[in-house]
């Protein structure tokens, strides 16, 4: 189900100030007022060498990276959750949007009342920054969602993000009940969503979603294709006008549906696990798709209209815990194809057109260049990569393109 009513806002930048108890600078209650005036503003690069590991004696350039420590910059009161989604516009702009719920009272001290900390307050669940990390753009949140049926549309907990060639923004959320993809401008006007929060239907239901993780939208055809997810086990499709289904499909090109209780592990199992974490469309009409707990990706080819399964692409197969296969992004020129590795704590670099593994980026761990449950990743214009934190991460961070080995 499809809905077009109700009109989003977007939030104060800073709130009503605390500062006669606190000692601390009044914020303005002007949305545009504050958005330059983040913490470290024209601080400038701070780049940090990343562990890289070269897998490829080929002769196939390998793209080098340094991580920025520096960027972005917040409103010196704000702080961020569990960071689940990030994509990049036309204008190489980066949108995150994050969980603001993950956060306790004693990383909110100045929400607390009275407030027990001169820091922090929660930022909006969706925010813009410049390529130089200037905050931009900040909303979202129940206000910024109709009600139907009694039930706000706002998803308990957010997850994927995408920003289509109209620039306007699709939004995914993965928590109890959170059955719906919704559609904003970019300054938060409310324009429709597809599905209703607690309403599901299982694999086979084409009304209905089952709390799905990311969303790409295919400017040249209207479909908006739906990694879906972690309740269902499938790719959703559904015209972008008109809402009407389209197309689903599951583990290799088949009828979708769940698992076997037994059903080990695998890049070679029959069926999607939980969660069927991302999907990507190339500009060749090829389809990428995360199988994240089965530690692989699979790759179909779409020929108008119909889904041809081309590969498996198992990665790091025996990886337990959460899985190796979390989001997926391309160079530019989609040479290089980028894939987020949550549970080691990596990216790794694979040549697109044969998936030859050329190199892995990054660590676990908590310093810059470093990752602590890697959730997301997206790729700007100018090589640069962007990536997000889920659970105990909690961070975005910029990695830059620095040249080729």
């Amino acid at each position: 189900m499809r809905t077009n009513s109700g009109r989003g806002s977007i939030l104060p930048v800073c709130a009503a100030s605390f500062a006669w108890l606190l000692g601390v600078s009044a914020c303005a209650d002007s949305p545009g007022a504050d958005l330059g005036s983040s913490a470290g503003a024209g601080s400038g690069p701070a780049l940090v060498n990343l562990h890289t590991e070269i897998l490829s004696e080929s002769a196939v350039p390998v793209p080098l990276f340094e991580a920025d420590a520096a960027w972005p910059e917040l409103p010196s009161d704000w702080i961020i959750g569990q960071a689940s989604g990030v994509a990049v516009d036309a204008n190489d702009n980066v949108w995150i949007v994050h969980r603001p719920g993950s956060l306790d009272a004693s990383e909110l001290g100045r929400e607390q009342d009275p407030p027990a900390a001169v820091c922090c307050r929660a930022a909006p669940p969706v925010l813009q920054f410049s390529p130089t990390g200037e905050l931009l753009a900040a909303w979202g949140g129940p206000e910024d969602a109709p009600d139907i049926d009694g039930v706000n549309q706002w998803p308990a907990s957010m997850h994927g993000i995408f920003i289509d060639d109209a620039q306007t923004v699709w939004l995914a959320g993965n928590g109890a009940g959170d059955h719906v993809v919704l559609h904003y401008t970019m300054d938060g006007e409310y324009l429709g969503q597809f599905g209703l929060r607690e309403t599901t239907g299982g694999d086979l239901d084409t009304e209905t979603l089952g709390r799905p993780a990311d969303v790409f939208h295919d400017a040249e055809t209207g479909e908006v294709l739906v990694a879906d997810g972690y309740d269902n086990h499938r790719i959703f499709g559904f015209d972008a006008e008109s809402g009407e289904f389209t197309r689903y499909w599951g583990a290799f090109g088949n009828e979708p549906t769940a698992p076997a209780p037994d059903q080990p592990r695998s890049p070679e199992a029959p069926v999607f696990a939980n969660p069927t974490h991302c999907v990507l469309k190339t500009s060749d009409d090829f389809i990428y798709v995360c199988d994240r707990r089965n530690n692989r990706l699979q790759l179909f080819r779409d020929s108008g209209g119909d889904i041809e399964f081309v590969e498996t692409i198992g990665l790091a197969p025996t990886t337990g815990f959460t899985g190796s296969a979390t989001d997926v992004a391309l160079s530019p020129d989609e040479t290089h194809l980028y894939v987020a590795d949550m549970a080691n704590g990596r990216i790794w670099v694979l040549l697109r057109e044969t998936h030859e593994p050329l190199a892995v980026i990054g660590r676990n761990g908590r310093y810059a260049g470093e990752f602590t449950w890697l959730h997301s990743i997206a790729v700007d214009s100018g090589g640069n990569i962007y990536t997000t934190e889920v659970y105990n991460g909690r961070r975005v961070q910029k990695l830059v393109r620095v040249g080729a080995r």
